[in-house]
């Protein structure tokens, strides 16, 4: 793997570590608001790296004995799902929310949770942006060795 390839998957998961903070942070501030379902954002991998799917792609390449195949590998957005569980009901007959018999649904967010999942977040957007910039000064370094 390269240098350009190294801060290319470094820049790809900064973008999603990034949308992550964002949905955390709009979950955290709709923790009062009636009806809102708290939103889960879902990543995966962008290359099987397994052992099994290590296994799958060498058997392509019989001849090839002691080489690795080149795996881009790195973390892609997949999109949001909404948590299934449901808020507490409140009674609030006066609310606009508020059903034929008077409750009002709360919102499903825990921010202990959510504040959780954003600091998992923010850890990993700074390990990222420490191999970026890891990456950025061996580049300067092979750059001042070939002077």
């Amino acid at each position: 793997m390269g240098l350009m390839e190294s801060i290319d998957i470094g820049a790809k998961a900064l973008r999603v570590h990034g949308k992550r903070i964002d949905i955390h942070a709009k979950n955290i501030a709709n923790l009062d608001t009636p009806n809102y379902v708290r939103k889960i954002p879902v990543l995966n991998a962008t290359d099987d790296i397994s052992f099994h799917g290590l296994m799958n792609s060498m058997k392509e390449d019989v001849f090839g004995v002691g080489t690795l195949p080149y795996l881009q590998g790195g973390v892609c957005f997949s999109g949001v799902v909404e948590d299934p569980t449901l808020g507490e009901k409140i009674y609030k007959p006066g609310h606009p929310d508020a059903d034929e018999n008077g409750y009002i649904r709360a919102s499903n967010v825990n921010a202990m949770v959510d504040i959780a999942d954003a600091l998992l977040a923010q850890r990993a957007y700074e390990a990222n942006l420490a191999l970026v910039n890891i990456t950025k000064s061996m580049a300067q370094k092979a750059i001042e060795i070939g002077r």
